[in-house]
């Protein structure tokens, strides 16, 4: 079984490129994550790590990881680009509430047939899909609700 690592170190040499110490530092930094995260969190958990990559490295490596299959763009959230690793684990959908920006995670077990057979019908060969539900989390629909 592959690794991150090898998975991205094989994507880039197809495309001429090599994986240099400050690549395999924002990888590192981005599979230490288990939770969403942009590119100036990304950054700052470098920084922490005294990894001499700048923010201009980390913004150029963000599209190759997403290139890769390795992350994805999961949602847009005060105007920046949120992201997550997905390597190694199932794809989901994000219910995001618009009131205080939270996101759960569900599984996609029972829509998949759905979207399958919708891409079927339609004669398209389903490649990648986001998934994301906006509205209010329990407690600020009870919130509103009280107030």
């Amino acid at each position: 079984m592959q690794d991150h690592e090898q998975i991205f170190s094989r994507f880039l040499a197809k495309k001429g490129l090599r994986l240099t110490l400050p690549r395999k530092q924002i990888l590192d930094a981005v599979f230490s994550l288990h939770s969403h995260f942009d590119a100036e969190q990304l950054f700052d958990v470098l920084r922490i790590r005294n990894a001499e990559v700048s923010l201009a490295t980390v913004y150029r490596t963000l599209p190759l990881l997403l290139e890769s299959g390795l992350i994805q763009h999961s949602m847009r959230q005060e105007s920046r680009d949120i992201y997550e690793h997905i390597f190694g684990h199932p794809r989901h959908l994000h219910w995001i509430c618009r009131q205080c920006g939270s996101v759960s995670e569900t599984s996609l077990d029972n829509i998949m047939p759905f979207l399958e057979r919708a891409a079927q019908e339609q004669h398209f060969e389903l490649e990648d899909f986001s998934l994301n539900l906006m509205g209010l989390c329990w407690r600020c629909k009870n919130e509103n609700r009280n107030q």
